[in-house]
C-alpha cells in the first residue's frame, strides 16, 4: 500500500528486523551526522543507528525535506489502484501524479534543496577542521573517519584515497541519511542527470530507476570545492545494497 506522507504508520515486525540488520551492518561506520525523514517509519529505522558504537552521542536530525513522495488520493491504496488511475489519465507510473500528490519535479526539488544544505554543512565542517587542526577535539568534522564501507570490496570498486600513497582518506563529513524509496529514486536521478554522478560499471539503467528494497543502503563519495559548492564531483560506490538482510 502507498503510505506516502499521509499514512504515518509504524514499522511492522519485519521492518524492525530489517532496520536492526541494517544497524548492525553499519555498526563500525563512524558517522559525523545523522539525518532522517520525520515520518514515523523512518524515525524508527534511523533509531537502529543505536547499534553503532560511534553514533550513540549523535543527535538524529529530523527533516521534512526527506519525506516520501506525496501520493494524494492514492495513499493507503494498492499499486493496482495507482496504475488504474494512471491508465485512465493516459499516463504511466511512476511519472503519473494522482490528485493531491507531488510531481516528480517537486520531489526532485526537495532532494536538491536538502542536498545543497548537506554540501554547505560539509564545507563548514571542513573549514572548522582546518581552523582547529592542532587542537584535540571530537567535534564534527575534526576527526579521521572510516571511509571503507562493508560492501566496497564486494562491489569491486576501488577504495578512494586522499593521495597515491595508499593512506586512508580523511573525511570532513560522513553523513547517514534515512529516507524513503520513491524519494531516494528521484534523488539518484537528480545526481545522475543534473550532477553527472559516476556509476559503478556493473550498474544497469533498470537498477538505477528501481525503488530501493527495504533498508537498502547506497554509498556516495562526494568531493566538494568551496568555490563551486553546487557542482560537486559525485561517485556512486554502491546502490540499493541489501546484502545485510
Amino acid at each position: 500500500l502507498f503510505s506516502g506522507q499521509g499514512v504515518d504508520e509504524p514499522l511492522s515486525d519485519t521492518g524492525f528486523r530489517q532496520a536492526d540488520a541494517a544497524g548492525v551492518f553499519l555498526s563500525n561506520m563512524k558517522f559525523t551526522h545523522v539525518f532522517s525523514s520525520d515520518l514515523l517509519r523512518a524515525k524508527q529505522a534511523s533509531a537502529s543507528c543505536g547499534k553503532n558504537k560511534f553514533c550513540k552521542d549523535l543527535e538524529i536530525k529530523y527533516d521534512a525535506r526527506l519525506r516520501e513522495r506525496k501520493y494524494g488520493i492514492a495513499e493507503g491504496r494498492p499499486l493496482s489502484d495507482l496504475k488504474a488511475m494512471a491508465k485512465a489519465a493516459g499516463e504511466q507510473c511512476p511519472s503519473f501524479t494522482p490528485s493531491g500528490g507531488e510531481t516528480l519535479n517537486e520531489v526532485r526539488e526537495r532532494a536538491r534543496d536538502f542536498f545543497e544544505f548537506l554540501c554547505q554543512l560539509a564545507v563548514e565542517a571542513g573549514q572548522n577542521k582546518q581552523e582547529t587542526h592542532s587542537a584535540a577535539s571530537n567535534s564534527l568534522g575534526r576527526s579521521e573517519v572510516q571511509s571503507v564501507f562493508p560492501w566496497t570490496d564486494h562491489c569491486g570498486e576501488p577504495e578512494l584515497n586522499s593521495d597515491n600513497s595508499g593512506a586512508s582518506k580523511q573525511l570532513d563529513a560522513n553523513i547517514l541519511v534515512v529516507s524513503h524509496g520513491a524519494y531516494m529514486r528521484n534523488w539518484f536521478v537528480y545526481f545522475v542527470s543534473d550532477l553527472k554522478c559516476t556509476l559503478p560499471k556493473t550498474l544497469t539503467k533498470s537498477q538505477l530507476s528501481s525503488v530501493s528494497p527495504n533498508t537498502g543502503v547506497s554509498h556516495f563519495v562526494i568531493k566538494l570545492d568551496k568555490e563551486k559548492i553546487l557542482r560537486p564531483e559525485i561517485n556512486c560506490v554502491c546502490l540499493n545494497q541489501d546484502s545485510h538482510l
